[in-house]
């Protein structure tokens, strides 16, 4: 079969593989190996770094079953990460070494182990689906003044996409607002609501705060998010805060201190080049003043222990996770590196209150060296997934679409776009991998039906958000169908009082799709195994015990695809609308061959 890949020895982080993902320092921890009785590795090794040195250790059978011989091997656990690989020997190359990132008949450098790690697991219930909102967008409760920084608009005004008024622009979305909304949100199955920042700035966006003190008055203050916090535990979805740990706005206490006193211990907080007026800022920008972490005191302030912010906002009158906005900045400048000091610290903060907190960066491109367990629990997935499933569903541009610093994305096949899921998380630990953001847009892209126009193409992208391992994130509109291009105009408020304008198509697509994975073991944490990686189609399998679901996304319309029955069972159970299959006299299950289409099926015994 073209493009079959179904057949070849697999393993990754999952419970199938890896029963016990958390050891403890001295213990042992099994990893298992799945091998196709049809391949021709007759033995298998795992190759394990103790203090620095590799060791071989030699895999044992453990297990058949219809398709598959297991094989399995003890690792000692001799540092808090633990590094592996498998070495299989037999087939046309004598041997092949299985990573992160695949299969490969030759040496590989060490980027894309295994890794295994003794650090405290994210909670269970960060596998949750997110949803993001931009709380001046979103819903307001009442009418409130606008501050002076502000241009006060009506809800029905269009937004200001360019120029010098777009962060002034002030719509008045409130936590009240949400709180009022929040049935809608819960209908989506959603489990972690995920806000932009909430704190007092002067600017609709909110990420160049004057105070880490108190939530706006103009969101409602600290009491509306008390009645949030509330409401959204009632119905099971936790709250994730936004903050800046890499600058504030120059309006922010601090700053004006430091501005104030060059002597004061605010002036260390930031990087003077000639006090007071020459100073850096993100992305030069002088209202967003960069923060200097050499300083013990605003650590200690910002998200170093107890009485810090990181801490203050975290329990039941708010938050129970943070995401770092631009943590692939944070603690770096020039010859200073302290990013993987800052995320370390803010872990250990976050632990001496619950373990049940959660902590998710902002990267754009590879955040492997922050996500090894001790720091980070899982980054915004832009580059792991997002840009490779934008490329493989892009319709031919009318118009190029950048997204931060990258240049127009190509479209591209579905060999290719594998290849760079494979590369980049492989690269990850598997929980890292896990508790990845997964989104098809946010308050910084097109939104996604302006991106890939065809709403066939469109359910694609929310069938493989919902469907592929990772927490999917969706942000608010999306599953109303609001398309709109350009980052700064897609922030276009909710048209609650205009039902008409919903696409009633979309919305109960959604809901259907995240309702599913609300509630199945395999979307949350189950393993992932391709099965087809074709230029036009895929399909693979999410495992866990007692669940495995096939998985198809088709850009286009393809040969018909015939899947062994030993590999998906003889008996497949249509969810979300797609058909019931059955397998042939022959033994194969046959898939449907249309396209643009995204379909699942949970998998039945037999073989």
């Amino acid at each position: 079969m073209h493009g079959y890949v179904g057949s070849l020895p697999h393993h990754d982080g999952s419970e199938l593989y890896v029963p016990d993902p958390n050891p403890r320092l001295g213990e042992r921890v099994t990893v298992r190996l799945r091998l196709p009785k049809v391949g021709d590795v007759s033995r298998a090794w795992v190759r394990v770094i103790e203090d620095g040195e590799p060791e071989l250790i030699r895999a044992v059978h453990d297990c058949e079953d219809g398709s598959d011989v297991w094989l399995r091997a003890e690792l000692p656990v001799i540092n808090p990460v633990v590094s592996y690989r498998w070495l299989l020997d037999g087939g046309p190359h004598g041997y092949q070494w299985l990573n992160g990132a695949g299969l490969h008949p030759h040496d590989v450098p060490d980027a894309a182990d295994f890794r295994l790690s003794v650090f405290a697991p994210p909670p269970q219930w960060a596998t949750g689906t997110m949803y993001q909102i931009f709380p001046d967008r979103f819903a307001k409760s009442v009418d409130r003044p606008a501050p002076a920084w502000a241009r006060p608009a009506a809800w029905e005004d269009p937004v200001i996409g360019e120029g010098p008024d777009t962060p002034r622009q002030f719509y008045g979305g409130d936590l009240d607002g949400i709180t009022a909304h929040l049935d809608h949100i819960a209908s989506l199955g959603v489990g972690t609501l995920y806000l932009t920042p909430f704190f007092p700035a002067e600017s609709n966006h909110r990420y160049n705060a004057s105070t880490f003190a108190r939530v706006d008055p103009l969101l409602g203050g600290d009491e509306a998010m008390a009645r949030l916090a509330a409401a959204a535990r009632v119905r099971g979805i936790r709250l994730m805060g936004d903050l800046t740990t890499n600058h504030c706005g120059d309006t922010h206490e601090w700053f004006k201190a430091a501005l104030a006193d060059p002597l004061s211990p605010e002036a260390a907080f930031f990087f003077f080049k000639n006090h007071p007026h020459d100073y850096d800022a993100w992305w030069n920008l002088r209202e967003m003043p960069i923060f200097d972490h050499r300083s013990v005191e605003l650590r200690r302030r910002l998200y170093d222990g107890l009485d810090s912010v990181v801490a203050r906002w975290i329990g039941p009158h708010a938050l129970d996770a943070w995401r770092i906005d631009v943590a692939n900045m944070t603690g770096l400048h020039g010859d200073i590196d302290l990013s993987h000091e800052v995320a370390t610290t803010i872990r250990r903060t976050l632990a001496q209150i619950t373990p049940e907190t959660f902590l998710q960066a902002e990267s754009n491109h590879d955040a492997s060296r922050d996500l090894l367990g001790d720091g980070y629990q899982g980054t915004m997935n832009y580059a792991a997934f997002t840009r490779p499933l934008w490329q493989w569903l892009l319709p031919q541009q009318s118009r190029p679409y950048e997204h931060g610093k990258y240049p127009a994305l190509p479209n591209l096949p579905g060999r290719a776009i594998v290849a760079a899921m494979r590369a980049l998380s492989g690269v990850a630990p598997w929980q890292a991998t896990l508790h990845a953001m997964n989104l098809i847009g946010s308050h910084d892209t097109h939104r996604v039906a302006a991106l890939l126009g065809e709403r066939a193409r469109v359910d694609v992208a929310f069938g493989m958000l919902a469907a592929y391992p990772g927490v999917p994130m969706i942000y608010a509109g999306d599953e109303l169908g609001l398309s709109t291009f350009g980052p700064e105009y897609a922030r276009i408020p909710m048209p609650w009082a205009h039902p008409d304008r919903w696409d009633a198509h979309r919305l109960a697509h959604t809901r259907a799709l995240f309702g599913l994975r609300a509630g199945s073991p395999a979307l949350r944490r189950g393993g992932l195994r391709w099965l087809v990686i074709d230029d036009d189609v895929l399909v693979f399998l999410r495992e866990a015990p007692g669940e495995t679901i096939l998985v198809q996304a088709a850009r286009a319309a393809h040969p018909t695809l015939r899947l062994p029955a030993a590999v998906v069972g003889r008996d497949l159970s249509g969810l979300t609308g797609a058909p019931d299959l059955v397998a042939d006299a022959a033994g194969s299950v046959s898939l449907p061959d249309d396209g643009p289409a995204f379909r699942m099926w949970r998998v039945g015994r037999g073989g």
